[in-house]
């Protein structure tokens, strides 16, 4: 597996134990007011970034060098940010916001990286054209 795949799978997993302690955390107080931290911890912490080492194992040549790495750094960076600073703003800390919107801007640049990694060829490969029939 791509050391960039073990990377995201490791991360997603962090984010994951994160995600259910704080599910149970409201589940035992009944105190639901940081649901949307909660989602946001596991859509885009555990789910997508199993995803992202999901596609980079099966694409080991789309696994390397420079771009694979910023991806990982920036996606998890701004996952991490983001969810803190929500979870501190439901809570009612009003000075998070700017926070928030730092880390949403890092993550829908991750995936805007994503985006570029899927849809270009891997390197070294060329255009084939086959025959109608």
């Amino acid at each position: 597996m791509p050391a960039i795949s073990h990377l995201f799978f490791r991360a997603g997993i962090l984010f994951l134990l994160v995600g259910i302690g704080l599910g149970l955390a409201m589940s035992i107080t009944q105190n639901h007011d940081v649901i949307g931290a909660h989602a946001h911890i596991n859509l885009l912490g555990w789910v997508t970034s199993a995803l992202f080492g999901g596609y980079y194992a099966l694409n080991p040549a789309k696994a390397e060098g420079l771009l694979p790495r910023i991806h990982f750094w920036l996606y998890t960076a701004g996952v991490t940010l983001m969810s803190v600073a929500l979870y501190l703003l439901l809570k009612g800390n009003t000075a998070m916001t700017p926070l928030v919107a730092i880390g949403s801007l890092a993550v829908a640049a991750g995936v805007l990286i994503a985006a570029w990694v899927i849809f270009m060829p891997p390197a070294g490969a060329t255009a084939r054209l086959q025959p109608a029939e």
